[in-house]
Parts: structure tokens; sequence; C-alpha cells
């Protein structure tokens, strides 16, 4: 395989092919993780590591699974995996754990994960498979950051829990500006994703509908 190929698995999906703004996959973790950036990170680095690992294990194991029940082998891989990274989350970094709440488990249901193995890993070698999981898994994240930056800093003037915008800068402070409520609800969130895929769609002329 020659690094040509190797590089468009991993780069591909951060734009041209990105499972959010392109294939509309992943969206509503989209709404309900990215309030903040820490629980956004996690979050898109879980989805990358079960992207990842499903995908290997799933082209591993392609040529000895019958068809019939490829899809319950699917969903037990992706289980597991899923239950080892809860499970290391709540191990080391519990308090991100705990505003992910039910989102680290509903990854099992992950559009981008099973269409990643159905439309790829099964019909490929390990190490293509591997790296289209981690392209992927970091073209959800991309666009997770990009929400959650946006979300957090104008919902709460914040980045990462620490004060960006100056407090003499706040109304109630002798300032002008006041953080916008708005950002902070999930329908904000859609919003934002419009907005990018409109911005992706206009330097993408390919993509857009003839």
């Amino acid at each position: 395989m020659s690094s040509v190929k190797n590089l468009k698995y991993l780069t591909g999906p951060l734009s041209a092919n990105n499972p959010v703004i392109v294939q509309i996959l992943g969206i509503c973790s989209s709404l309900a993780v990215t309030v903040k950036l820490k629980p956004a990170i996690v979050m898109g680095l879980s989805v990358m590591v079960v992207t990842a690992f499903s995908n290997l294990v799933m082209s591993l194991l392609r040529k000895g699974i019958p068809s019939r029940i490829r899809i319950i082998v699917q969903l037990v891989v992706i289980a597991a995996l899923v239950i080892i990274v809860d499970q290391f989350l709540k191990a080391y970094v519990y308090d991100v754990s705990k505003q992910l709440s039910v989102y680290v488990g509903l990854i099992i249901t992950n559009c981008i994960i099973m269409g990643r193995v159905e439309a790829f890993a099964l019909g490929n070698k390990p190490w293509a498979s591997f790296l289209d999981g981690i392209g992927n898994g970091l073209g959800y994240s991309f666009i997770l950051i990009i929400i959650a930056f946006i979300r957090e800093l104008f919902g709460s003037g914040q980045l990462f829990g620490f004060q960006v915008i100056p407090e003499s800068w706040y109304a109630a402070n002798g300032g002008f500006y006041t953080n916008n409520g708005l950002m902070l609800l999930p329908p904000m969130a859609l919003i934002i994703v419009g907005c990018i895929i409109w911005i992706h769609r206009s330097y993408n002329k390919d993509l857009q509908e003839k």
C-alpha cells in the first residue's frame, strides 16, 4: 500500500469526505456534547478509538463471518470496545465521563462506526481499515471541536473552563458584552453545523447539487 493511499485515508475525512458535514452522520452527538470543549474532545477521541479498532477487528474477521450474522458480530465488537472506552474514561477522567453521561454508551449506535465497518472494513485489509477509522474519527472530532469552541466561547466566555473574555467587558461590570445564552442550547449546535456545511460546500463546488 502506497503512502499516498495511507495519507488519503487519514486526510480525506477531514474535509472532502467528512462524516458529519458531507455524509451527514453523527449529527445527534454534535448537539449533545459540544457545550464545552473538553467533553467534545474526549467524545471525539472516544469515537476515533472505537471506529479505528472496530474497523481493524472486523477487517481481520471479514472472511470468516457469515453474511447473515455480520451485523450481530459488528454490534458485539463495537459494544465491547465502547465498554472498554467507558471504563477507561471513568477511571481516568471521571468528571468528563459524568458530563458525557449516556452519550458514551450511545457510541454503539453511532452511524459513522457502523457505516465505516459496512462500507470499508468488510472489503479492505486491516491496515487500510485502521487508518480509515482513525481518519473518520479525526473528521468527526474536528467538527465537534469547532462547534464546541464557538459554543463555549460565546455562550459562557470561557475555553476549557478558563475565562477568556475579560470580566471588564461584561455589562454587569460596566462593559458592553453579554454572553449569548442561545449558544448553550442544542438547537444552536444544529445551526452552527448548518453554517459549517454551507461554508464548506461554498468552497467545494463538486459537493453542490446541480
